[in-house]
């Protein structure tokens, strides 16, 4: 073909046409390599390239889509938009990145650990405690995985009446973190709340469960409204999100056990402070009968001293007016004479035996 039959394009219709072809073909592509001179300019931008043993290439991402801490010598698979820049350079967009290999992975994790802890999301203080008997509660998991059936399984035999919402989500893989977080979000705004929230997985390597040590995942279990519970992988894995929930859970059937109580060991409780209540009542009334019947007696003594008393008083005043009585004094002895003694006058004599009536002969006054 002669030159003159080619296209021909200026500079920026050419890198334009080329990035319109890329876009078409790879509109976006997963690629796993090896970190190489990573750096961040003005604290916005983000610069490494993507190596392996056959070829480098260089890759670009805002700082904040970048939810996992990076080092050179990382093994990481990225997601990504192929370009091919304005100064011809051929470079990769990256839309996420999640470290590889158990290596990366938990370098990726230390290094993010020690970012959180320093900010207190582990903090003990900032935890908050699940209600000892929910109502409502959203479950975030894989309807298809085991450990949902687990869970589901031993929080019915447990206990009944709870309302379970169920968010689907994907639970490993490169877009595990986004759904996860979508379903944290949709609980979290719903008009109603719910009692708890309560993360699920079952076991897996470290690859499976390292969208559990995403940063904004971990971000958005931390600043959850809802209290949380995250039950994920085996008694020995630990995760972010374990580590930034108000309560961890050893694994999903643990997360039911700790989430619900179980209504045989109620009934149990419930029987024992029966019976313990009942002791309690018939001893008080016990105590506060004895303390009845004390003071009564008590009462009947006060009574009985004071009637005593009044009695004695009673008797004194009685020989008091006796001894003022006329009668007692005549039977002493003694008369009572009525009238003015003068000569020829008359006077009454009253003593005990007689009343006597005679004139005064003699008077004389001394």
């Amino acid at each position: 073909m002669e030159n003159n039959q080619l296209p021909k394009f200026s500079v920026g219709d050419f890198v334009a046409s080329a990035n319109q072809i890329l876009e078409y073909a790879y509109p976006s592509v997963v690629i796993e390599g090896e970190v190489e001179s990573f750096r961040v300019s003005q604290g916005k931008f983000v610069f490494f390239n993507l190596k392996d043993t056959e070829a480098s290439v260089g890759c670009f991402m805002m700082v904040f889509s970048l939810r996992v801490p990076l080092e050179d010598g990382m093994r990481v698979v990225v997601r990504a938009r192929p370009k091919l820049t304005n100064f011809g350079k051929f470079s990769l967009t990256i839309d996420t990145i999640k470290p590889v290999g158990e290596g990366s992975i938990k370098k990726g994790f230390e290094l993010l650990k020690q970012k959180l802890e320093k900010e207190g999301l582990f903090a003990h203080e900032r935890k908050r405690s699940l209600p000892r008997i929910p109502r409502t509660v959203g479950v975030i998991a894989s309807r298809q995985s085991a450990g949902y059936a687990d869970f589901m399984k031993i929080a019915n035999e447990r206990w009944g009446g709870v309302i379970f919402k169920v968010y689907h989500v994907a639970v490993q893989g490169i877009d595990a973190p986004d759904e996860m977080i979508g379903a944290i979000r949709f609980f979290n705004e719903l008009e109603r709340p719910l009692d708890a929230l309560v993360i699920i997985r079952g076991g897996g390597s470290a690859d499976d469960l390292s969208a559990f040590n995403d940063e904004a995942l971990v971000r958005e279990v931390a600043g959850s409204r809802t209290p949380t519970i995250v039950g994920v992988g085996h008694e020995i894995d630990t995760t972010l999100c374990d580590l930034v929930a108000d309560v961890r859970a050893a694994t999903p059937s643990n997360a039911a056990q700790l989430l619900v109580p179980d209504k045989e060991e109620m009934r149990r409780h419930v029987s024992h402070i029966s019976r313990s209540l009942s002791a309690r009542v018939g001893h008080i009334l016990e105590r506060r009968a004895a303390y009845v019947e004390e003071r009564t007696a008590y009462a009947r003594q006060l009574f009985a001293r004071a009637a005593d008393v009044r009695m004695s008083e009673l008797q004194q005043l009685r020989r008091l007016l006796q001894s003022y009585d006329p009668r007692e004094v005549l039977q002493r002895g003694y008369a009572i004479i009525r009238g003015k003694p003068h000569k020829g006058g008359m006077i009454t004599v009253e003593s005990q035996n007689y009343i006597l009536t005679a004139e005064v002969k003699t008077y004389e006054q001394k």
